[in-house]
């Protein structure tokens, strides 16, 4: 790596749900407290997945925080580095972000933009299926951890970040409540007041409820009537005799 390398530091994963935003908060927490060159970019990626491969293509270096399910105990910090960074996301995902970033770092390899230096900062987390619930205290206290980990990573490659004498403070009044953890964990209302399972104006909506409908059974298979509009889709699909369409589809093993 000659020259100043392009630096990202990317945290990926949703606040909304407790220990997923490990990687959101990590990079927030290195954003208030350090400086670095203009060379060096800190980024909150949350869950935009394939809209990440830009970012990730003009990086040399890349540093990734992320709440990852090592199959350890809750609150276990983990580094990745280099081709077994993919594998893990893939192998280990906790999330549908992280399928997503898997083939953000397919996509950039295929376009011949792959990070030359490639890092993954995981914690375990503790609970995730607690709708609007912050970090668990054994993964919040691997924050500054992980962040020292990541500096001395950075180090090697003669990328040195500077402690900012006063904190950066959070734009509450622009972001809200969320975009500072204290004030996030401070200001959540009750269970009883806020349903930890998801919104209750959805959950208990009788418009959003799911039913069961009952479909008939023709014969040995499973008859689904098909949306009118998509019967032109279906018959220009169906070029040349019917009859070979219908042997074509037998051959594949599905039916016609």
């Amino acid at each position: 790596m000659s020259g100043r390398p392009s630096v990202l530091l990317l945290g990926i994963g949703n606040l909304l749900w407790a220990d997923e935003g490990f990687g959101v908060r990590a990079i927030e927490h290195l954003q208030r407290h350090y400086r670095f060159e203009d060379n060096v970019r800190l980024l909150d990626g949350g869950t935009q997945g394939i809209y990440l491969v830009q970012q990730i293509r003009d990086a040399d270096l890349l540093v990734v925080f992320d709440a990852v399910d090592y199959g350890l105990p809750g609150g276990t910090l983990k580094l990745v580095e280099g081709d077994q960074v993919p594998r893990f996301l893939g192998a280990k995902k906790v999330s549908l972000h992280q399928t997503g970033f898997q083939e953000v770092l397919a996509m950039a390899e295929m376009l011949g933009d792959y990070p030359q230096q490639l890092l993954l900062i995981g914690v375990q987390p503790v609970v995730l299926e607690d709708y609007g619930g912050s970090l668990r205290a054994e993964v919040k206290a691997q924050i500054q951890p992980a962040i020292d980990h990541a500096l001395a990573y950075l180090a090697r490659f003669g990328v040195q970040a500077q402690r900012r004498e006063k904190p950066l403070v959070a734009d509450v009044a622009a972001s809200g409540a969320i975009a500072d953890i204290d004030c996030y964990e401070s200001g959540r209302p009750s269970g009883r007041e806020a349903r930890r399972d998801g919104d209750a104006r959805v959950l208990d909506s009788s418009d959003f409820r799911v039913g069961y409908r009952p479909v008939a059974l023709q014969g040995d298979g499973l008859g689904v009537g098909l949306d009118q509009h998509l019967e032109k889709y279906r018959a220009e699909a169906m070029t040349g005799d019917p009859g070979q369409h219908s042997a074509a589809v037998q051959s594949r093993g599905e039916r016609p």
